[in-house]
């Protein structure tokens, strides 16, 4: 999907693990950011017209043999540029200023700003995560602040529009840290505050309309909030010439292919069809264990599915879906790592003939929310947590088959049932049972068991880019722990996911 509205800030990506925080931030100044790889062109960012270029941080140095360096001419363009960590060091290095390495320095820290366009004046408590510094600032450009280690731990040629600072601004460790990107997009910049959810949907109707033209469309439809901000979307551009297609895939929690048929019987007006695919999804999974394969043969079936309805509903080449950025960004791009396919991303079968849509591919799960309010989707459905496309596969560790599907439908409706009955459901992003491919010896009723263990797992998560386990008081994991032991045939011990991410994913597969 192309820029929806120019002069944004483009973020370029050096591989830090802070870098879609970097393009959250902007955009919680109502300005929009698009991250593109860091050696992208000057022509190719020019052609973005933004009117301001980030550049990130790095796990590198940047005297290292494999250092991503950028063209240096985008220094030239004309456009503000503001390079955070690796990004100040390179700035400095590529435009004559010293970079040292040193000792390396990660946590809180003081700054001392004298003041100046991009910093308050003052002290203020940053995050400081690096292992090389700026020793000397490039000539022609000014130290604006220190720290007890860092003698150059913020610099500007304001003449020159370049700006660089040491500490990472976008996490909330630094207590200004807002303050610098308002500064930024605002007063160095000149960003209008035009990036809203409401201009979003005029200009994605807009894209909608013009791509499928006077055709038909079909929307892929799981229930979850980001397909059902995508068919309201596509319902506002399309109207009649819109098929919303739910695949019951046999991979859903309890009664949820139920639930969906009657939230769209309940809110939408689009034609709604509801297909029974279980056994031709779990007939393609049969003796399939490995959790990337898994992800690629459900894209695969849904997009068999899809294509074979769509020829069935008249005049018909795009397919719409809720894919949102962190899939895309989870996917792998040239920079950052494959995490996982997902099935609506990387799990796309290169055979397939019907045109995708994706007309959220740009949002965060936050701002995708915040379109679905707007188009009038009521708090209940817009507030679902998230549930991954291939569903319960990727929470059933080894073979998927009816039978195991079953036991952790069971053991998730308990748990879910549960932590609603708990004060801490409104602070949980996601929450589910996995069903793990390993056995553990029990004793019940004084017989030995050897059977599967369950794994909780409740986190609390803004965007899903990075999430913390959720306190879950210990009577109410007790009281899941015991329910599924007792009522779950197969299952005779359950444990509780601390892990954070990263260095774990949400999900386990």
């Amino acid at each position: 999907m192309p820029q929806l509205l120019p002069q944004g800030i483009i973020v370029l990506d050096f591989g830090g693990q802070y870098t879609q925080l970097i393009a959250r931030r902007v955009r919680e100044c109502n300005v929009f950011s698009e991250i593109l790889p860091y050696n992208a062109t000057p022509d190719e960012i020019r052609a973005k017209e933004p009117k301001g270029i980030i550049l990130s941080g790095g796990p590198e140095s940047v005297y290292a043999p494999n250092a991503p360096k950028l063209d240096p001419k985008v220094f030239d363009l004309g456009i503000p540029v503001l390079g955070i960590c690796y990004g100040h060091q390179l700035m400095a290095a590529e435009l004559g200023g010293e970079v040292h390495t040193t000792n390396r320095e990660y946590g809180n820290a003081t700054l001392r700003a004298i003041g100046s366009r991009l910093l308050e004046k003052g002290e203020s408590r940053v995050w400081m995560s690096h292992g090389d510094q700026v020793a000397a600032p490039p000539s022609g450009f000014q130290t604006t602040a220190t720290t007890d280690t860092c003698p150059v731990a913020a610099m500007e040629s304001d003449e020159r529009k370049l700006y660089g600072i040491q500490c990472h601004p976008e996490v909330t460790h630094t207590e200004r840290g807002k303050e610098v990107f308002k500064r930024f997009v605002y007063d160095i910049c000149s960003c209008r505050p035009d990036w809203t959810a409401a201009n979003f949907i005029a200009t994605a109707v807009e894209e909608i309309r013009t791509k499928v033209g006077t055709g038909h469309a079909v929307c892929a439809v799981s229930g979850g909030v980001d397909s059902c901000v995508a068919a309201a979307l596509a319902g506002k551009a399309l109207h009649k010439n819109l098929t919303c297609i739910f695949v019951d895939h046999g991979l859903m929690r309890l009664g949820e292919a139920e639930e969906v048929e009657k939230v769209f019987a309940d809110h939408y007006d689009s034609r709604f069809i509801a297909v029974d695919a279980a056994d031709q999804f779990f007939a393609a999974l049969k003796s399939v264990i490995d959790p990337e394969e898994k992800r690629k043969i459900i894209g695969a079936e849904f997009i068999r599915v899809f294509e074979k309805l769509a020829g069935e509903v008249g005049e018909c080449e795009w397919l719409i879906q809720g894919t949102l950025y962190p899939d895309v960004i989870e996917s792998g791009n040239p920079v950052a790592a494959k995490i996982k396919s997902h099935h609506n991303v990387g799990g796309l079968p290169d055979w397939m003939r019907i045109n995708v849509l994706e007309p959220l591919r740009l949002l965060f799960k936050d701002e995708a929310r915040a379109v679905g309010r707007e188009l009038g989707l009521p708090e209940h459905l817009v507030e679902r947590q998230p549930f991954p496309g291939p569903g319960l596969a990727v929470r059933i560790l080894g073979e998927v088959t009816p039978e195991r599907v079953e036991r952790l439908q069971q053991a998730d409706a308990i748990a879910i049932h549960e932590l609603r009955a708990s004060g801490v459901w409104d602070t949980i992003w996601q929450s589910y049972a996995a069903l793990l491919d390993v056995r553990s010896v029990g004793v019940m009723g004084d017989a030995r068991t050897y059977e599967n263990p369950i794994v909780l797992r409740a986190v609390a998560s803004e965007d899903a880019m990075t999430a913390v386990a959720v306190r879950v008081p210990w009577e109410t994991l007790e009281r899941i722990a015991t329910r599924i032991v007792n009522e779950v045939q197969g299952v005779n011990r359950v444990l509780y996911d601390l892990t954070s991410k990263p260095p774990a994913t949400i999900e386990w597969e």
